[in-house]
């Protein structure tokens, strides 16, 4: 998972860039990269870290320009941490194109066979992103065919990006001396928002992964780019849009609104809150519902993510609710941290449990999910430690049984603590004395109740049903091989400070 930006403005655009990127901090702790344009001169700064890390006050002077892009890198399985693989990414042919993408491509081993034999372009990582630039510089080469570049052009090239691309993308690229583009895979898997900010000088455009960024940075959400759309925002400022895909199934990852986006974000007209709100009443129902015998005493959340769910269950069910666990904000989220060993090491730096609150008490903690259950069962013992009598684990999703192929860090089935055991086996493997699953439809009705527009969603990880219907065992097992070690690691890059002139 991934947070991108992309702003036009009408005055220099790189602290509007770096403020929207820590506000999507939450998608990505791996890299971060800065892309500015400045007439059609591009100026890029990136490297591994967290925004606050990369950016120095002499690489925002050298990011001029009032139209750029910029995006947070979170690392996808398989892949090496290495400056090489931070975007955005560059290509001078046959226009200076610069991009940033969120998502994960599921064809990418085709897709850079035929970049090499086919479109004979070359492809200096492993980064499906960077595939991605070079699939859309190709198409635009073929739109263009010696005469001036136009709209039209560029959205016969995002037309011809969704024939061959596969997967879930969400896209914010720049084109020399042209323009800010965006667009997002057929089904929607992965979010997009633009929003609007009218000045004396003209309208500003932005375009976020998340609402949150379009808020707080003074602009108004217009809304989410559709799937298929592509948006563009030309030199002059005029917005222009057009739908570059044949109609297919609007899916959105489920997995935004459990963990990933923040809880003031509103995706696809679903706020994020009231999701958790509602997963939290649906949650509280199976409990009394199928666990009446279990004698509750306080209702604790993990933090941050659960809390609205924690809350609501605990209203739900007549129970007392209680902040038992102190975090420090300074540690970074567990989940998307890379490595076993490092995500065991932090939980217990991240959490600090009071005592008052479990001394005696049977406790029923509540998290969003549980993916590997290496942070669920250091948990549980410091609750154990901190004096709870007994100790009941809920999570607010169904259990992840699947590897989830659209850019979350999930993708081996032996890692996932749901696969191939039962509810009372996750328990003991975590030290529970009970555990309860949010069933899946009930999920789907909590989101689906906020705006009952979305019909369905992309729950692969929880159902093992692959919306874009190319997701085979030989995928799967090649998956697994890269994190292994099997797979190559892409080259690093020696210099990451880049002032690239357009041809």
């Amino acid at each position: 998972m991934c947070g991108i930006v992309g702003i036009f403005s009408r005055q220099p655009v790189n602290q509007a860039l770096y403020d929207g990127l820590q506000l999507l901090q939450h998608r990505g702790q791996d890299a971060a990269g800065i892309a500015t344009m400045d007439g059609s001169m591009f100026h890029m700064h990136k490297n591994l870290g967290m925004v606050r890390d990369v950016f120095r006050t002499r690489d925002m002077r050298n990011l001029l320009g009032n139209v750029g892009i910029a995006h947070l890198r979170y690392p996808t399985a398989g892949s090496a941490s290495s400056p090489a693989e931070a975007q955005p990414f560059y290509v001078n042919s046959p226009f200076g194109i610069v991009l940033a993408h969120n998502g994960n491509l599921t064809n990418t081993y085709t897709l850079q066979r035929e970049l090499f034999l086919d479109d004979l372009r070359h492809v200096n990582t492993n980064s499906d992103s960077e595939v991605l630039l070079n699939i859309l510089a190709h198409e635009l080469q073929e739109a263009v065919q010696g005469h001036r570049l136009t709209a039209n052009d560029l959205f016969a090239a995002v037309s011809g990006t969704h024939r061959r691309c596969r997967g879930a993308y969400a896209v914010v690229a720049m084109v020399a001396g042209f323009g800010l583009l965006a667009f997002r895979d057929p089904n929607g898997i992965r979010p997009l928002v633009v929003g609007r900010m009218q000045t004396e000088a003209g309208p500003e455009y932005i375009i976020a992964s998340e609402s949150v960024a379009v808020e707080a940075l003074g602009f108004q959400v217009l809304r989410d780019v559709e799937p298929g759309e592509a948006v563009l925002v030309t030199q002059n400022g005029d917005l222009l849009s057009q739908h570059c895909a044949s109609q297919a199934p609007f899916t959105p990852c489920i997995f935004e609104y459990v963990y990933f986006a923040r809880p003031d974000s509103v995706l696809d007209g679903t706020s994020v809150y009231e999701s958790r709100l509602r997963m939290g009443e649906y949650l509280a129902e199976k409990i009394r519902r199928q666990c009446a015998d279990l004698r509750i005493d306080v209702v604790i959340p993990i933090p941050d993510t659960s809390r609205p769910s924690a809350l609501q269950l605990a209203f739900k069910l007549g129970l007392p609710y209680r902040e038992g666990f102190i975090k420090n904000r300074y540690i970074g989220r567990t989940f998307i941290m890379p490595g076993q060993a490092v995500r065991k090491k932090s939980v217990r730096q991240k959490l600090n449990a009071m005592p008052l609150e479990f001394k005696g008490k049977n406790v029923l903690l509540v998290d969003d999910s549980i993916v590997r259950g290496t942070t669920s069962r250091e948990i549980i013992q410091m609750a154990r430690d901190a004096g709870a009598t007994a100790v009941y684990f809920a999570s607010a999703s169904p259990p992840v049984r699947f590897p989830n192929v659209y850019g979350i860090d999930m993708p081996t089935r032996g890692e996932l603590l749901a696969n191939g055991r039962t509810d009372a086996q996750i328990a003991a493997e975590i030290g529970a004395d009970a555990v309860v699953y949010q069933d899946l439809d009930d999920l789907i009705k909590a989101v689906r109740s906020v705006n009952p527009r979305i019909e369905r969603f992309d729950a692969s990880c929880f159902d093992g049903c692959y919306i874009t219907g190319d997701v085979t065992e030989d995928y799967l097992a090649r998956l697994e091989g890269s994190r292994d070690g099997s797979a190559p690691a892409a080259p690093a890059a020696p210099q990451m400070d880049l002032n690239l002139a357009t041809a």
